[in-house]
């Protein structure tokens, strides 16, 4: 590539990204008694872990989700819910036309609960067909419980029902994501009690045995108080830099939206509210300052605080001592005619993208983040002009070997400042490499932004939004990889 005559021209700058944790072993595991009753859930969860088929509960109800067993659960069907079987003869299995019914429709309502099932981290050639079944084995409650699906044309497929005989078996693929309308037929408290099975490739067989799933038809019953907990905080140490979300999770959930974080720090006697901190979520960077800080939050009804957190505490590690994450290499040819310097400050030189979500297809693991502040500087007297691009050229990996390309990780640019006499442009969204063809993301070099000639002399901070987009049958693990950053 050909370098301005004047003489500099040419510097790099690295950043370590640490993707999100796909699909294991995040979202965290939860041990606090919840009660669902609005937003998403993958109420039946299949996974393998540790040579073991076991059956959770993945709760996307809180940011980021966690995961939950059974039987710390409670999902709560509205009264809300309530409609009535129509007069279609294609719907005569749930009941006389006009009877009451309660139901979890297929397509998600935001007033009610949106339950399914999920074997989306179960990987590919571990199982015999790639597949597994999933087994109604029992219902306990005051009614029936039937499970359907409908297709394009809104014809009805019973997938399980208890009252024509259980256990009923679906045979589900890897990698599957499905929701169905799910009616029962009177109020009250259920138990469904659910199995699944599965045979290996090497011909030996598995089984979670039976696993109970409680829900609650209508109004919960009398005494349940309110309570309020927080989720996402590690269990142990996070290293500096990391990024901290926590949640705050509402027991049984509540149309109250108003809350309060606070912290405590080592050498202070009293929480402290965490100023504008009122959402149900607060997120923070891990500093080995704020290790041994406590956490509340408190839940609001105008002025009167009616729920109060237990406290978590932050544990953060000390340095690695001697190492850093990267490093910002400069080369200049001749300081006299000035020179052209990309660089990232070295609280900025580590991304940790939040926890990867399912698409709304269904079909990727998706998370976005920023990048962080990136400082492109100017003092060559010809003022040539310059581009900065990045390339994540060596792609992720996890420690133990598990990879993907970096095209899979894209951006979109932007400039947070410039100079008064500079014409800094943001470059092209690079779309992650299978969203948007034919676009390979960062697996090749892609403009951050350009200055014309006459116009980059100064300092100009860039940024952008990263985005990252993987299939589904992408194995289970923490990435990491680096993306270098190059002016010319």
């Amino acid at each position: 590539m050909k370098r301005p005559s004047t003489g500099v021209a040419f510097s790099l700058a690295g950043l370590v990204l640490a993707t999100a944790v796909l699909f294991g072993p995040t979202p965290a595991l939860a041990a606090d008694q919840v009660v669902l009753s609005q937003g998403h859930t993958d109420a039946v969860d299949v996974r393998y872990e540790g040579g073991q088929l076991r059956l959770k509960v993945k709760d996307d109800t809180v940011s980021p989700a966690v995961v939950r067993d059974p039987a710390d659960v409670t999902f709560q069907v509205l009264p809300a819910a309530e409609t009535v079987v129509p007069d279609l003869p294609a719907f005569a299995f749930l009941g006389a036309p006009g009877s009451k019914i309660w139901m979890l429709p297929q397509v998600q309502d935001p007033a009610l609960l949106w339950p399914g099932w999920n074997t989306t981290t179960l990987t590919s050639g571990v199982f015999a067909g790639d597949r597994i079944s999933l087994s109604l084995v029992g219902v306990d409650g005051p009614g029936d419980v039937t499970l359907f699906d409908t297709n394009s044309l809104g014809t009805p497929s019973i997938k399980f029902r208890s009252n024509d005989g259980l256990p009923d078996r679906l045979d589900v693929p890897v990698h599957t994501h499905a929701h169905a309308g799910w009616v029962f037929s009177a109020t009250g408290t259920y138990t469904l009690t659910f199995q699944a099975d599965a045979t290996l490739a090497d011909a030996s067989t598995l089984t979670t045995g039976p696993v109970d799933y409680r829900f609650v038809v209508g109004e919960l019953p009398a005494g349940g108080d309110l309570s309020l907990g927080i989720s996402g905080m590690n269990e142990g140490e996070y290293q500096p830099g990391d990024a901290v979300t926590l949640q705050a999770v509402q027991s049984p959930q509540g149309p109250l939206t108003k809350y309060q974080w606070f912290s405590k720090k080592p050498a202070e006697d009293e929480f402290t509210p965490i100023e504008g901190e009122t959402g149900a979520s607060y997120s923070f960077t891990a500093t080995r300052a704020l290790n041994g800080t406590q956490y509340v939050v408190k839940l609001h009804d105008g002025e009167k605080v009616v729920a109060t957190s237990a406290e978590v505490w932050l544990w953060v590690a000390f340095p690695p001592e001697g190492s850093s994450a990267a490093k910002t290499v400069t080369a200049t040819i001749n300081a006299s005619d000035g020179a052209l310097v990309i660089s990232v400050d070295p609280e900025n030189r580590a991304v940790n993208l939040p926890a990867a979500v399912l698409s709304a297809a269904g079909d990727r693991w998706e998370s976005t983040g920023a990048l962080k502040p990136v400082t492109v500087t100017d003092t060559r007297a010809a003022q040539p002009g310059w581009t900065a691009s990045g390339q994540v050229a060596d792609g992720f990996r996890t420690e133990d070997g598990k990879t993907f390309a970096g095209g899979f990780l894209g951006w979109t640019p932007g400039i947070t400042a410039q100079g008064s006499r500079q014409g800094v442009i943001a470059g092209p969204v690079a779309h992650p490499y299978g969203t948007v063809q034919p676009h390979t993301g960062l697996g090749g070099s892609a403009v951050l932004a350009s200055a014309p000639n006459g116009r980059g002399l100064g300092t100009a901070q860039l940024d952008a939004t990263l985005k990252l987009s993987v299939p589904t049958d992408t194995a289970a693990g923490a990435y990491t990889g680096t993306l270098t950053l190059t002016a010319i």
